[in-house]
C-alpha cells in the first residue's frame, strides 16, 4: 500500500468466483445499454483464461473493492480486465490502479493495450489517460498507449 490507501494484492485460483460476480457487477449496466447482459456468458469468458498469476486484487483501506489482470506480451503489455465495484467508482481509484500499470509497462519498455465494450464509460477514461484507438469490432474498442506517449 501506498500515500493512496491502495493495495495491490495477489489473487488465488480459489477467488474466482468472487472475481465473476464483480466483474458482472461493474459491467451490468453498459452490456445492459447494448443488449448483451448475459451473466452465463460474462461468467464463461471470465473464467476460461482466468489466471491468478496476473491478477490483483484491489483494496482500499483492507477493503477489496475491484482487481486487475496485466498479462505481459513480447510486444506488449495486456490490460486485460480492471473493474471497480459500482460501489466504489467514480472515486478516482482505477486512475490510481492505471497510473500503476503504465508505470509498469514503462519500465518493461512496452506499449500497454486494452479493449473496452463499446458505449462503455470506460471509452472515455482510456481516451482521458491518454491511449489512442486502434481498432473497433462490433461489441468492443481497441486502444494502445505507446511508451513515449505516457506521462
Amino acid at each position: 500500500m501506498d500515500s493512496t490507501g491502495i493495495a495491490l494484492t495477489a489473487a488465488h485460483r480459489d477467488d474466482a468466483e468472487q472475481l465473476v460476480a464483480l466483474r458482472i457487477a461493474a459491467m451490468r449496466d453498459s452490456l445492459m445499454r447494448i443488449g448483451r447482459f448475459d451473466p452465463q456468458r460474462a461468467r464463461q469468458r471470465f473464467l476460461s483464461d482466468y489466471s491468478p498469476a496476473h491478477t490483483r486484487h484491489i483494496e482500499l483501506a483492507g477493503q477489496r473493492v475491484g482487481f486487475v489482470v496485466v498479462k505481459p506480451g513480447p510486444d506488449a503489455m495486456l490490460l486485460d480486465h480492471l473493474y471497480i465495484h459500482p460501489d466504489s467508482q467514480g472515486k478516482g481509484l482505477g486512475a490510481i490502479v492505471l497510473a500503476r500499470i503504465i508505470e509498469q509497462a514503462r519500465a518493461a519498455g512496452l506499449p500497454l493495450k486494452v479493449g473496452a465494450l463499446r458505449d462503455s464509460d470506460s471509452n472515455r477514461f482510456y481516451l482521458r489517460h491518454a491511449f489512442k484507438l486502434v481498432a473497433q469490432e462490433e461489441f468492443d474498442n481497441y486502444y494502445l498507449l505507446t511508451v513515449n506517449e505516457q506521462q
